[in-house]
C-alpha cells in the first residue's frame, strides 16, 4: 500500500515537472515569435528573401505593388529606414508612375493603381509631388480606364466585378483625399467599393465571391457548398481595413465600411482552423483540407489592424491573431520563404508546401506591421 503511494507521489511529481517543462516552453516559444524584436527579425528575414528572389526583373503592376504595401508598412510600423528607401529606390526606378490600362484592354483599371498606395504613403512620409502627379493625371486621363472616362466599369476586369479590386482600388482613392481633401476621391470609392459588394457579397455569411461565376446558385463544391476564396476575402478584407485608415471618421460612409468590416471578423473568426489557419475555401474545409499562407496572412493584417486601432474588440479577436500568426510563422522556410502560399489564380486550389510569390511575402509582412505595432502597445500599457 504504502509502495502505491509512493509510486502515485512519485508520478505526480514527474507529471507536474513535464507540465512545467512543456508550459515553459511554450511561454518562451510564444515570447520568440511574439513579442517585437522577433517580429522585426521575421520581417527583415522574409523581406530581404524576397528582394533576392524577384518573381520578375521588371513589373509595375499589382504583384510587386502589394509586395510594396507590405514593404511599406513595415517602415511605418517600426521606422526602420531600409524599408522607406526600398520603397523610394522602386519610386525612382518607375518614375513615379503607374502602367496605363487602355480603354479596350480586358484588364482592369484598378490593378494599375496597387503601386500607386506606396507612391502615396511615401509622399505623406516625404511630400514631394512628382510622387503623385503621375498617378492623379492618370486617374483623368481620357485613354486610360478610370472614373472619368469610365465610370460604371472601369474596375471591371474581363467585363465582371471581381474581389480583389476591392484591395488595390478603393484605398488608392481613400489615400489621395487624405493628401489633397477632394471629395471626388471619396466619391468615386464608394461608386466603386458599393458596386462591387452589391454583386458579390453573400448576405448569408457576411463574406465575398471572387466573381459572379462563384455565386451560390452557379457554382458548389461536391458537398453542395460555396465557393468562398479565401484569399478573395483576405483582398476584400484588408482593402476595408486600408479604407478605414484613410477615410475621415465623420465621413457619410465611413460607419458602412466599419460595419461591414466588423461583419466579416466575425465570419472569419467563426471558420479559422483549429490550428490557426484559414483553409482555401472558407465555406468548405473539405473541398482543399491544407492550410493557405496568403489569405491567412491578410486576414491577421486585417484583425491586428482592427485590433490596434480599437474597431474590434481586444480580448475576442487577440486569441484568433496570436494563434494565426503562430501559424503563418511556422509557415516560413529557414531561408525567409513564405510558404503554403496560394499562386496566381482566382479560386481555392490544392496548396502544396513549396508555394509562394512576391506578393505573398507583401502580405506577410503587412500581416508582422500590424502585429510589431499590436506588440508595442501591448508592452506600453
Amino acid at each position: 500500500m504504502r509502495k502505491t503511494y509512493q509510486l502515485q507521489t512519485l508520478s505526480r511529481y514527474f507529471l507536474a515537472i513535464f507540465l512545467f517543462s512543456v508550459l515553459s516552453g511554450f511561454q518562451l516559444y510564444a515570447q520568440s515569435i511574439f513579442d517585437k524584436e522577433s517580429v522585426k527579425s521575421i520581417m527583415d528575414k522574409v523581406n530581404r528573401y524576397q528582394v533576392e528572389h524577384p518573381h520578375a526583373q521588371y513589373d509595375d503592376n499589382w504583384i510587386r505593388g502589394t509586395y510594396y504595401t507590405g514593404v511599406m508598412s513595415c517602415y511605418l510600423a517600426t521606422g526602420d529606414e531600409k524599408y522607406l528607401e526600398q520603397c523610394d529606390a522602386i519610386g525612382k526606378t518607375l518614375h513615379w508612375k503607374i502602367p496605363i490600362e487602355k480603354l479596350n484592354s480586358a484588364a482592369s483599371g484598378a490593378n494599375t493603381l496597387t503601386l500607386g498606395q506606396t507612391w502615396i504613403e511615401s509622399y505623406l512620409v516625404n511630400p514631394d509631388k512628382k510622387k503623385i502627379e503621375s498617378l492623379i493625371k492618370q486617374l483623368e486621363n481620357p485613354q486610360a480606364k478610370n472614373p472619368i472616362s469610365r465610370p460604371k466599369d472601369w474596375y471591371y476586369e474581363s467585363g465582371q466585378h471581381y474581389a480583389d479590386s476591392l484591395f488595390t482600388g478603393p484605398p488608392t482613392l481613400a489615400m489621395l483625399y487624405s493628401i489633397t481633401k477632394d471629395e471626388k476621391y471619396l466619391q468615386w470609392m464608394d461608386a466603386f467599393f458599393w458596386d462591387v459588394h452589391q454583386t458579390l457579397f453573400d448576405n448569408e455569411t457576411n463574406l465575398f465571391y471572387r466573381d459572379k461565376r462563384f455565386l451560390k446558385n452557379l457554382m458548389k463544391t461536391q458537398s453542395g457548398k460555396k465557393i468562398l476564396w479565401s484569399r478573395g476575402n483576405g483582398w476584400t478584407f484588408a482593402g476595408i481595413a486600408r479604407i478605414l485608415k484613410y477615410t475621415p471618421k465623420n465621413y457619410k460612409s465611413y460607419k458602412r465600411y466599419e460595419k461591414l468590416f466588423c461583419d466579416m471578423a466575425i465570419a472569419l473568426k467563426n471558420c479559422q482552423a483549429e490550428e490557426g489557419f484559414w483553409y482555401p475555401n472558407l465555406d468548405d474545409k473539405d473541398q482543399f483540407p491544407v492550410k493557405e499562407t496568403s489569405g491567412t496572412a491578410f486576414f491577421v493584417y486585417g484583425l491586428a489592424y482592427g485590433i490596434n486601432s480599437g474597431i474590434l474588440e481586444r480580448n475576442v479577436y487577440l486569441p484568433v491573431v496570436e494563434k494565426a500568426w503562430k501559424c503563418l510563422c511556422e509557415s516560413i522556410s529557414k531561408e525567409g520563404k513564405v510558404q503554403w502560399g496560394q499562386t496566381v489564380g482566382d479560386r481555392p486550389v490544392s496548396i502544396k508546401q513549396e508555394d509562394s510569390h512576391e506578393y505573398v511575402s507583401g502580405i506577410f509582412l503587412l500581416a508582422a506591421s500590424e502585429i510589431y505595432k499590436l506588440q508595442s502597445r501591448e508592452k506600453n500599457k
